[in-house]
């Protein structure tokens, strides 16, 4: 215990002397300077005294099925302290709130240009598309995930099917048809979209995951009984994700399935339970009551899909 103290001392003092010569750092900059083990950096940072750490930006709620009642708060507890948390000193709070506004700034203009990217991945698919003008107000693009809370990021992670980097965020797109559309069409239009999130994510330039599902309104009402953990993720996706192209009436369609079944509310309850869990969690990792193999074991620290990223 007394070598653990110590060791967190030594790394406390290193980082304020970091911040004393270059200013307020976030979470990555600091660990790109302090080689250390993240979860000895993280502690060191939120058990200070002589440091203080703002969060920028928004939790939100995941389901990870690794997670105990599924819900949990993203960004995860290490990816927030990485790319969302400004670490500076007490006395010097103008600096802090310039550099978390610079911050806060950056995530913005990167969950834009992301759905920017979106919207014209679309727009390009639609002028290839044969059934286009049959398809006219036949279906809508949604998009989600963290580009809908201005929360995207632009770090190098890799990608799950092929593990190379990419940038970031991926973009994750439903399209939903409604239920008279043949497979024909569909067959057609996911042949496009998987050439082009093909060319997006070989080409060095843009680099982008695109992840994507296109179901009709009847797998929608499906969906909605919310009775499997698959089946919870696709409502969650639905119920956060934006009109991003298409047919607006089919977009209010998805999201009145959703209010009329009450899913919004019971999304909101796990939400609120997501919310007590991270809070538990924290303090379970601040006060050493977990080593650092429960820690893994239970993905409290962070998600799942990241555990390569982070490793």
């Amino acid at each position: 215990m007394a070598r653990k103290i110590k060791e967190m001392s030594g790394i406390e003092e290193a980082i304020v002397g970091l911040i004393g010569a270059r200013g307020p750092l976030t979470g990555f900059e600091i660990q790109k300077e302090i080689r250390t083990d993240s979860l000895l950096l993280w502690r060191a940072c939120r058990t200070s005294g002589r440091l203080e750490v703002r969060s920028v930006g928004t939790r939100y709620m995941r389901l990870d099925r690794h997670v105990d009642g599924f819900a949990r708060l993203s960004p995860s507890i290490l990816r927030e302290f990485l790319t969302y948390c400004v670490i500076g000193l007490p006395d010097d709070s103008s600096a802090l709130d310039d550099r978390c506004l610079a911050v806060g700034d950056r995530i913005r203009e990167i969950s834009r240009l992301k759905f920017d990217r979106a919207l014209q991945m679309v727009l390009d698919v639609m002028e290839e598309y044969e059934d286009a003008a049959e398809m006219a107000g036949r279906m809508c693009f949604i998009i989600a995930g963290d580009i809908v809370y201005n929360m995207a990021h632009d770090v190098p992670r890799p990608e799950r099917s092929t593990g190379k980097l990419v940038k970031g965020s991926d973009i994750d797109l439903v399209v939903v048809t409604d239920d008279d559309v043949a497979d024909g069409p569909i067959g057609r239009l996911d042949e496009l979209i998987y050439r082009r999130k093909y060319r997006m994510l070989i080409d060095p330039a843009v680099n982008e995951e695109v992840d994507y599902k296109i179901k009709r309104l009847m797998r929608v009402r499906e969906q909605a009984a919310f009775d499997d953990f698959k089946r919870m993720v696709a409502v969650k996706i639905l119920d956060e994700g934006v009109f991003l192209h298409g047919s607006e009436e089919i977009f209010r369609a998805v999201k009145d399935i959703i209010r009329e079944r009450g899913l919004d509310g019971r999304l909101a309850e796990l939400e609120a339970r997501a919310h007590v869990f991270r809070s538990r969690a924290e303090m379970s990792i601040l006060d050493g009551s977990l080593n650092g193999e429960k820690i893994k074991e239970t993905h409290l620290f962070y998600s799942a899909e990241e555990f390569e990223e982070f490793e």
